[in-house]
């Protein structure tokens, strides 16, 4: 099935010349040439639709969700990973990863999916009206699931989900911990500690308590007015999403055997969070209680596990805002900014 022209109320804008079966046709997408301030470095630009490899697929993308590491790779921070994301400017001209949206064509070696199938995953160049996406990748739309709702299944929620059950290990019975409980990933935190039987506590400002209670919090602590760490409680498995407090402060409200995992440090400068990283290692060889830097990574099967939590009832996406892509600046900007409840969403 070969793409069409754009129709999305705008200028009617023409093939161009192309050899692919994609190629001749424009989208617009959120660009950027350089590092910096999202405001700054980021503007809509049209451009060519990609083309698609036999194995992929083309999307017709409906909404993408932002996530923390987004806003770091468009201001190339930390400055040590630049290897990785690109030395002098960013890789993809094209950021953003979490989407959802339509299969409009596939290439000549897939099977499994057709023209019209609702999908959602983790890739690169998101914030645009199409991507050129890997078939393997692709997980189906949660029944019943809107678009924006979908697009945050992705880095955010998997985030969420391998902290919790595959580094923390989390039982029921287990008293959880989570810092940065409102956020992207502190909000999926939450919810799949409850739906693995823990009994959670949210640490938020006072204005999110409502909010970590209606997705399931027992217990609730107001970082503006109670340090957390100064408390008699303790706790078998921290999720520390903020990284405000020192380890050997946050140790002291950890049971003997117990576990915390970091997944939030200051990411500025040259080397960021990696100096919290190796003070992690070194305490963990030193300590009965175990502290574990996290890194997580998209996985098909994960995009699988929480789409079968949300059709549960078990997980529900929090959204915080929606923009239209010609305000995906300003989305992202957002998103820096911090103190999000939940999910930040760019619709195209």
């Amino acid at each position: 099935m070969a793409a069409k022209p754009l129709d999305n109320g705008g200028p009617e804008v023409q093939p161009v010349l192309g050899n692919d079966h994609t190629r001749g046709f424009r989208m617009r997408a959120l660009w950027q040439e350089v590092y910096g301030e999202p405001k700054a470095v980021l503007a809509i630009r049209e451009v060519d639709q990609p083309a698609v490899a036999d194995d992929g697929v083309l999307l017709r993308v409906h909404s993408a969700s932002i996530h923390v590491g987004d806003c770091y790779v468009i201001q190339g921070l930390p400055k040590a990973m630049r290897p990785i994301f690109g030395l002098r400017r960013p890789k993809s001209a094209i950021p953003g990863t979490d989407l959802a949206g339509t299969i409009e064509s596939v290439g000549s070696a897939v099977e499994d999916w057709q023209p019209g199938d609702e999908v959602f995953l983790s890739t690169t160049g998101a914030f645009a009206e199409y991507a050129a996406v890997s078939a393997a990748d692709l997980v189906a739309k949660p029944e019943g699931l809107d678009f924006e709702s979908a697009s945050t299944l992705c880095v955010s929620a998997q985030t969420a989900l391998q902290a919790m059950r595959d580094h923390l290990a989390v039982e029921s019975g287990h008293k959880v911990l989570v810092t940065g409980a409102s956020g992207g990933v502190g909000s999926f935190a939450v919810q799949v500690a409850k739906a693995f039987g823990a009994e959670v506590t949210a640490v938020c400002s006072a204005r999110n308590a409502e909010l970590v209670r209606s997705i399931g919090a027992d217990h609730v602590i107001d970082y503006t007015s109670t340090d957390f760490t100064q408390g008699e409680e303790r706790y078998d498995r921290i999720l520390d999403n903020v990284g405000a407090h020192s380890m050997s402060d946050t140790r002291k409200v950890l049971t003997p055997d117990g576990l915390l995992l970091s997944n939030g440090a200051a990411v500025g400068g040259w080397f960021g969070g990696l100096g919290h990283v190796f003070r992690s290692m070194l305490w963990s060889v030193a300590s009965k209680q175990q502290a574990r830097p996290f890194v997580s990574t998209y996985s098909r099967a994960d995009g699988e596990a929480l789409k079968a939590l949300v059709e549960e009832g078990k997980v529900k996406p929090v959204i915080d805002s929606v923009f239209p892509l010609d305000d995906g600046a300003d989305a992202v900007a957002h998103v820096a900014a911090g103190h999000a409840q939940g999910k930040t969403i760019i619709t195209m």
